[in-house]
């Protein structure tokens, strides 16, 4: 499998707090990837930091692109999209039109394309306050899609979903990835990560602790231990 997207010692700091701590991350054409950890680990600032919306060190490519310094703008024009935990829609445009106007060059094919791909071809001519949460999350998702990237970073799509929404969310995501477009999907539902994805990486505080299939993440000694702990943290706080 080729490689699309490759960090290497990606690290961010805010003030004298290193929330990324020297990650390298490899992503393949079609690889659905999915990045775990417990809360504060620093899953969402590596997704800000590799899309330009925090300064960080380290180095991002994108095929044979290197993207250091360039803009969130031109990062996402060089093929890098990403999704936000809140979903902003035009309230005042339909689903299909909020896609439209995303696409290159708004072609009408490619909407088409992600409306079915993500089952909204029912919504395409609802406005977003008639849209369930699920399907203002795929709405969401699609926008990002019809731009073509060549990396989807997805970060937190099932949060505010229902256990059965995850779900028949989580199983629209390997459909999204035989398109060819790589995923890189943060989320705090373990089942649906471990689930759906080809591979698992799993930060705490900031830095790599494992990596694996899914299988060897469940049974991951360190990983087990990184949840536990900050569990009980929680408790004890």
């Amino acid at each position: 499998m080729s490689s699309v997207f490759r960090a290497r010692g990606v690290s961010v700091s805010f003030g004298g707090v290193r929330a990324v701590a020297g990650v390298d991350l490899e992503i393949g054409a079609g690889e659905l990837v999915g990045l775990i950890g417990p809360n504060g680990a620093g899953k969402t600032t590596f997704i800000d930091a590799v899309t330009g919306f925090v300064r960080s060190e380290g180095t991002v490519e994108l095929g044979e692109t290197t993207l250091n310094g360039l803009a969130p703008h031109v990062r996402a024009q060089r093929g890098l999209a990403r999704t936000w935990q809140t979903v902003e829609l035009f309230d005042d445009l339909t689903v299909r039109e909020n896609l439209t106007v995303a696409a290159k060059g708004g072609k009408s094919a490619s909407v088409d394309a992600e409306l079915k791909l993500l089952d909204l071809v029912a919504a395409a001519d609802a406005m977003p306050w008639e849209l369930t949460q699920a399907e203002r999350k795929r709405a969401g998702i699609g926008r990002a899609l019809v731009a073509r990237p060549r990396l989807l970073c997805l970060d937190e799509p099932a949060a505010g979903l229902d256990a059965r929404q995850s779900r028949e969310f989580g199983a629209l995501l390997p459909g999204i990835a035989r398109t060819g477009t790589a995923v890189l999907l943060v989320d705090h539902d373990m089942g649906l990560v471990l689930s759906v994805c080809d591979r698992v990486v799993v930060l705490d505080s900031g830095a790599v602790i494992a990596q694996g299939t899914p299988s060897e993440i469940r049974s991951d000694e360190r990983v087990v231990a990184a949840y536990l702990g900050h569990a009980s943290a929680g408790a004890s706080s």
